[in-house]
């Protein structure tokens, strides 16, 4: 193997780099005299790239250790057994690139798209004078993630094959359909992460924190779970009251509610689904559930788009990644649920009017709904009380008369007037 020191790097400075990220821009804008950037077997360690358009670019065993991508837009470029140590990547589009290979070591990808990227092993290999091939490698091994912080990174049907990710921090992040057979993850930090359908066959996660992830439909084949954290892991088996362990059939509950909703109580029943795990019916879109009973139920990706769900208790309810877009979520009570990933763009979530002289406003105290979306929801006068809001989307929102008093907004997109009253530390982008 031929090691690191005979292989020939050109050092680039700021202002060369910056000059083919410009050719490239122009190229991918279709100016003339545009030109892809080819970085390939270059120096960029420490240079400034962020914010900048280099789709399809080559990184190919470039070093760009402490380099800052924060920002770019880096899909399907190639990065096949580039250095990335310590690189700066925080909210970088890397859909379908190719880091095969790649060494990550303590790089920051908080909030990086990954979406399909290859991070499977790699080597690259070039010919001598007498025609054999030496393998070039800045480090021995495969693709190399220890200490990479990957906090909320969106890796869904990324190829992480046989990765080492020693202590790497995966919280939050969506990992639905990656596949990490004989990954190494020991001691890696995975609460809250999404793992719905991976193939974690032969993986190693001795010592990892996977409290609250998501292992539904997960392939756990051999998975070596020495020492890991599991409390309050979501996997396939039923959570609470199984629907098929209800007094009355699900269905015909549904519709006796339903009556009882559009008949101002005259007929019908109430329907009371506190514990239950709904996740087997998969739909309850345009459902008239006004005034439901449901606290602590399960409805991870029940799909209640346009539902009517005004005044209805939902504490502590498992909501993440559920679809409420559209519906009507007046004076609802969400204290102490998880509403992580929920799609509840242009819900109506303002007061819920009980009589003349008395409004009833949705509560969200205490609750988690990180990466929400809520563009264009009407959210006046909504407690949100010690909510955990970090990284959601207020663009366009009502949030006028809104408490948002004592919760965390780190990295939420707030109106700009909003985000500087609030005294919680804030990220918050002008929506």
């Amino acid at each position: 193997m031929m090691p690191e020191s005979r292989i020939s790097f050109s050092k680039l400075t700021q202002k060369q780099a910056a000059a083919a990220a410009a050719r490239h821009e122009m190229l991918y804008a279709g100016r003339m005299g545009g030109a892809r950037a080819v970085f390939a077997f270059c120096d960029l360690s420490g240079l400034d790239l962020s914010s900048r358009n280099l789709a399809d670019a080559d990184f190919t065993g470039a070093i760009l250790e402490e380099t800052n991508l924060t920002g770019a837009r880096l899909d399907s470029a190639s990065f096949f057994g580039a250095d990335l140590r310590r690189a700066n990547l925080t909210a970088a589009s890397m859909r379908r690139a190719d880091m095969r290979g790649a060494c990550l070591r303590g790089a920051n990808l908080i909030g990086a798209d990954l979406y399909e990227a290859d991070l499977r092993e790699g080597t690259i290999a070039e010919k001598d004078r007498y025609g054999n091939l030496r393998v070039l490698q800045h480090d021995v091994g495969p693709s190399e993630m220890p200490a990479a912080l990957l906090h909320s990174a969106n890796l869904e049907r990324a190829k992480m094959t046989g990765a080492m990710a020693i202590q790497a921090d995966f919280t939050d992040a969506i990992m639905r359909d990656c596949k990490l057979t004989r990954a190494n993850l020991r001691d890696a930090k995975l609460t809250g992460a999404n793992l719905e359908n991976a193939d974690l066959t032969g993986c190693n996660m001795t010592g990892a924190d996977l409290t609250g992830s998501i292992l539904i439909g997960a392939r756990m084949s051999r998975v070596v779970l020495d020492g890991a954290n599991l409390t309050n892991a979501l996997t396939d088996a039923p959570t609470g009251r199984a629907i098929e362990k209800l007094s009355t059939p699900l269905e015909e509950m549904l519709e006796s509610h339903s009556r009882w909703v559009e008949t101002d109580g005259r007929e019908g029943r109430p329907a009371d689904l506190t514990d239950t795990d709904l996740r087997g019916i998969r739909s309850l879109a345009h459902r008239a559930l006004t005034a439901l009973i449901a606290p602590g139920a399960m409805l991870y990706g029940v799909n209640l788009e346009g539902a009517s769900l005004q005044g209805s208790n939902l504490a502590g309810a498992d909501l993440r990644a559920t679809k409420l877009c559209g519906a009507d979520l007046r004076g609802v009570n969400f204290m102490g649920a998880k509403l992580n990933n929920a799609d509840l763009r242009d819900a109506k979530l303002g007061p819920l009017l009980i009589s003349d002289a008395r409004l009833l406003p949705a509560r969200f105290d205490a609750a988690e709904a990180r990466y929400a979306d809520f563009r264009g929801a009407d959210l006046r006068r909504v407690k949100f009380g010690e909510t955990d809001l970090s990284y959601s989307n207020f663009s366009d929102a009502d949030l006028r008369d809104a408490e948002l008093t004592g919760a965390t907004t780190l990295g939420a997109k707030l109106p700009a007037i909003l985000a500087e009253s609030l005294s919680t530390p804030t990220l918050a982008a002008s929506a």
